[in-house]
Formats: C-alpha cells, sequence, structure tokens
C-alpha cells in the first residue's frame, strides 16, 4: 500500500484528537450512499414503469395497427397481404371505439368497446389468457369486462348490460360471459370486449372493420415493419406502431426518469461539499505534517494524491454502501410499500394514477453504472480543490508558525 493511502485513511479515521473529523467523514460517506441508493430506487422504478406498461401494452394491442379513415372495407385482402410478408406471425381485424353501457339499475357508464375476432385474436392480443372467470364472448350476446368496471358496477358472468350505440341510439343487450385482469388500470376499467360482428353493429359499419392488428417476432421491429407496410399497401392506409398510441404517455416517462435523476443528483452533490470542507479542515489540521513531509522529500503531486485519495475512500465506500442498500431495496420495494400502506394506511401508488396494480422496478445495468460513475466522479472533484491547496504548501510556510 502506498504511504499516501495509508496516511489518507488515518486521518480520515482518526481515534482521538481529530474524532470530529472522523464524524464529518461518516456522514460524507452516508450522503453518497443515500444518494446512490435513492438513485438506483427511483431509475428502477422508472425502468420497471417503463418495461411493464410496454409488456402490457404489447399484450392487449398489436404491435402494429393498419387502418383508414373510413375503416377498412377490404380487410380480408389486407390480412392475406400482411400474412405474407417477412416477421409477421398473426393477423386479426377488430373495431373499436366509445360507447355507453346502460345497466339494469338505469346507471351509465362510459366504455371503449373492443370488437374482436375471437378465433384470430390469440394470435395478436392475450386477452384470452388475462380471464379470471369465465370465457371470451361466443356469441354476439356476449361480452366480457375488467375486473375494475366490473367491481365499480357490481356486475358479474351472468349479469345483462346494454350498449347504446353512438351510430344510431339503438340498444345492445349483452350477457357478460368472463372478467379479465390484464393488470393496467386504464384497461381493466374501460375495456368490454363483444364479438366483431356486435360491434360493426353497433358502430354501423356493416362489413367494414376499425383496422386490422398485426403481430410481429419481435416488437423491436415495430418502426422498419411500418415502414414496409406502408410501402406495401401504399397511401390509402394509415400505419401505426404501438409506440405511436401512446406517445404523451411515453414521453412523460422518459422526461420524469431524466429529471428525477438531475433532482436525486442533488444529494449527492451535498454529499459532496461535505466532502470539501471535510478535507479543507484535514488540510489546516495537518499543516504541519504536510511541511514534515515536503521537508523529507515528499513532492508536491504525494502531497495532492494524499488529500485526493481521502476524497476517492468516501466516495467509494459511500458507493458502495449505496449499490448494495439500493439494489436491495428495489428489489423488495413492494414488500416495503405494502407494510408502509397497511401500517400507515395511505395509498402510495393509487392505481387510478399510475395504471398498474403494483410498482415494477427493473435494475437496468447501464443506470447503475451511470449513478456509480456519477458519485465517484463528484467525490474526486471534492477532494481535487483539498488537495490542490495542500500541494500548494512550501515546507517553510507550513511549519514557519509550528
Amino acid at each position: 500500500m502506498r504511504y499516501e493511502l495509508w496516511l489518507g485513511i488515518r486521518y480520515l479515521f482518526a481515534k482521538r484528537r481529530e474524532q470530529f473529523i472522523s464524524i464529518i467523514a461518516a456522514l460524507s460517506i452516508g450522503g453518497v450512499a443515500l444518494g446512490v441508493a435513492a438513485l438506483i430506487v427511483v431509475l428502477s422504478v422508472m425502468s420497471g414503469f417503463d418495461h411493464d406498461m410496454t409488456e402490457k401494452l404489447i399484450s392487449i394491442n398489436a404491435h402494429v395497427i393498419v387502418d383508414a379513415p373510413q375503416g377498412l372495407e377490404r380487410s380480408e385482402d389486407v390480412m392475406r397481404e400482411l400474412s405474407a410478408m417477412d416477421h409477421v406471425v398473426g393477423v386479426s381485424p377488430f373495431v373499436t371505439g366509445q360507447a355507453i353501457l346502460q345497466l339494469p339499475s338505469k346507471a351509465f357508464f362510459g366504455v371503449l368497446v373492443r370488437g374482436i375476432d375471437v378465433a384470430r385474436d390469440a394470435r395478436v392480443s392475450q386477452l384470452a389468457n388475462y380471464l379470471v372467470i369465465g370465457h371470451l364472448p361466443a356469441t354476439n350476446e356476449e361480452a366480457v369486462i375488467g375486473t375494475e368496471l366490473s367491481a365499480a358496477l357490481q356486475v358479474g358472468p351472468g349479469d345483462h348490460v346494454k350498449l347504446i350505440s353512438p351510430a344510431d341510439g339503438k340498444l345492445h343487450e349483452l350477457t357478460l360471459s368472463g372478467i379479465f385482469r390484464s393488470g393496467m388500470y386504464e384497461y381493466d376499467i374501460s375495456l368490454v370486449g363483444v364479438t366483431l360482428a356486435r360491434a360493426q353493429a353497433v358502430y354501423g359499419l356493416k362489413n367494414a372493420v376499425s383496422g386490422v392488428g398485426v403481430k410481429l417476432d419481435a416488437v423491436e421491429r415495430s418502426p422498419d415493419m411500418q415502414r414496409l407496410i406502408e410501402r406495401q399497401l401504399g397511401p390509402a392506409y394509415t400505419v401505426k406502431t404501438w409506440m405511436e398510441l401512446n406517445p404523451a404517455l411515453f414521453g412523460a416517462l422518459r422526461v420524469e426518469k431524466v429529471v428525477m435523476f438531475v433532482i436525486l443528483a442533488l444529494i449527492i452533490v451535498v454529499a459532496a461539499l461535505n466532502i470539501v470542507s471535510m478535507l479543507i479542515m484535514i488540510v489546516m489540521e495537518k499543516t504541519k505534517d504536510i511541511g514534515i513531509l515536503r521537508t523529507l522529500g515528499a513532492s508536491s503531486g504525494s502531497v495532492a494524491l494524499l488529500f485526493l485519495s481521502q476524497g476517492c475512500i468516501i466516495g467509494f465506500t459511500g458507493i458502495c454502501l449505496g449499490l448494495a442498500g439500493g439494489v436491495a431495496l428495489a428489489q423488495h420495494l413492494n414488500a416495503v410499500v405494502a407494510w408502509i400502506e397497511r401500517t400507515f394506511h395511505v395509498a402510495l401508488f393509487p392505481p387510478t394514477v399510475y395504471y398498474l396494480d403494483h410498482i415494477p422496478t427493473q435494475i437496468n445495468g447501464p443506470d447503475v453504472v451511470r449513478v456509480a460513475l456519477a458519485a465517484f466522479l463528484l467525490a474526486m472533484l471534492a477532494g481535487t480543490y483539498a488537495a490542490i491547496r495542500a500541494a500548494r504548501l512550501s515546507p517553510v510556510d507550513a511549519l514557519r508558525y509550528e
């Protein structure tokens, strides 16, 4: 071990006279650890939200949507063309739109109606896998709804509801055949699944459909396939990816992730300022020692390294503690939040706001590396000022008043 590193450790964790400096060093380590842990947890939650929403959106929706301004009249021809393309693993027609749901109690509820081809829908959607009871609509008189909507309306399989057509105001009586739970509040509270023929009747589309959903062998191909499909079908059709259906949502998540990184990084900045003040105190306290070292032949670079190493030690120790604590907390965050909610009777993440029924976390290696590097860089910068100041002390000035 180089003597600069050995002396740096001795100066940081002195046992007698400089105990106050040791306390500041411990607080600085704690500040760095807290900032690193907070950043890892928050970035893990933001990445988890992004990943979870992506998975749920592409499990309910197709990867690519093909539609036309006035609806698709030639849906079968379009589906044959799409099925023949590389990387396409499934296609299915659909009808979608807003409607009013009327209950036996004469109450009304706004819903999103989706008409599906039950035989083909499994190729592009996992709606059938989300059923908790019952089955998908097998006849034009049946419908499925989400668990949240079922609880809000206090209805279940076998109960009757009526859809009011926005096209002609007619009532369409339906029997609930099943309840699904996607885990995404927006769908569980508003989506009503019916047969394709029933949806066409509700919206007066006759033989037309709203669009065709396309599932790919890899969701990452969506932008490339969008351009290929546009060239294949021509300008008469509109082609959108699943990302374009929710641009505001994912844009907000990206902005929030950057903003939270900047805000929580201020915790590490405060810890770095503590490191600066502590090292300046050590330089003032050890002025005599610096003069003796310089007299014995230590170079100004060695003196600078002595104090720079102290900032690095604090940063490295705080980063290690923060990484361990942050990763552990991120992995058990749902259990911690559940305990807080039970103990204090508060809802930290209400599903009506965040659209999810749990707190997803995803620890990304690049995020962890960026946090660790940022913290270590701030710790090094904090030690640089004190190191330069100590290196500029001449032996004569350091020993003049000793």
